[in-house]
């Protein structure tokens, strides 16, 4: 469905223990990180609640989105492939859910079709920064954008496609990967102090205060996220897919989708957001 540019990838390849990452994000959370949440769904959303719809997270990592639109009043149904971050979305409903009865919670792989299936169709599908890391980008969002009901919303995040840039961004991560567990703090921390320092000296450039903080603010203000935690997710995330902001919207448009909203990082790494309204069920709909 969607035709992407398949980064070169060994067989066999290690994966990024996401979850082990968001365990520690979690130790940082508050509820002010949750407002955070909650106010980047409600404008990209476009809504003021989620009271009386079913919204399904698909890799729900640290399950500060599930949340957040828990306290939006949706009917949450988070899924994960990793362990750890099923249980870190689990202890985010212990410590501030409201109400265990409308979020659900389960392990399992967005690309076994038959099993997500069963979940039913939802108002609002949501996965930021997700789909690119399951080994098979097209799958997934044609998974995803299945379980999207008419009339109702799909929220994706996806890495941007750089060309050469994003090759290089693959060793990186695969340097990660192969280190041992004890070095790659220490790579992250090599990779993101030099792209800090790149960062800064183009801020400079243009005449602006070149410490990083305000950047890091704004991350926070726009996701509730920490921006250690998004480096080492960054910098070890593997598998690793990337595609242009025409090569998602042209064949979800073919499939009844209509583009409502759409932030990019233009040239730069990091991913694009889309949120699409899907206008009718198109005949290859498998549900």
């Amino acid at each position: 469905m969607v035709p992407q540019r398949n980064l070169p990838s060994e067989e066999n390849e290690p994966r990024f223990a996401f979850g082990e990452n968001w365990r520690g994000f979690l130790a940082s959370l508050d509820e002010a990180r949750i407002d955070e949440a909650v106010t980047s769904l409600k404008n990209n959303l476009q809504c003021e609640s989620l009271r009386g719809k079913r919204f399904l997270d698909i890799g729900s990592g640290s399950g500060l989105f599930s949340l957040a639109a828990h306290r939006l009043g949706a009917e949450v149904t988070s899924i994960d492939y990793d362990a750890d971050s099923v249980w870190c979305t689990g202890e985010l409903k212990r410590r501030f859910g409201k109400d265990g009865l409308d979020w659900k919670i389960h392990h399992g792989s967005v690309l076994d079709r038959a099993w997500i299936t069963a979940l039913g169709q939802f108002e609002v599908v949501y996965s930021w920064g997700v789909l690119h890391h399951t080994g098979n980008m097209t799958e997934a969002i044609e998974i995803a954008a299945d379980r999207t009901i008419s009339g109702g919303q799909l929220f994706i995040a996806i890495y941007n496609d750089q060309g050469s840039a994003s090759r290089r961004w693959l060793k990186i991560k695969q340097i990660y990967n192969r280190l041992p567990r004890g070095l790659r703090g220490g790579w992250v921390t090599v990779v993101a102090a030099a792209y800090e320092l790149k960062f800064a000296l183009a801020r400079l450039l243009r005449g602006k205060n070149p410490l990083p903080f305000a950047d890091w603010k704004a991350k926070r203000r726009d996701r509730g996220m920490s921006a250690w935690h998004d480096w080492v997710d960054w910098v070890g995330g593997l598998p690793f897919e990337v595609a242009t902001a025409e090569q998602i919207i042209v064949p979800l448009r073919k499939r009844g989708f209509v583009l409502d909203s759409l932030k990019t990082v233009g040239n730069g790494w990091g991913c694009n957001e889309y949120v699409f309204c899907r206008q009718s069920i198109d005949l290859g709909d498998s549900s």
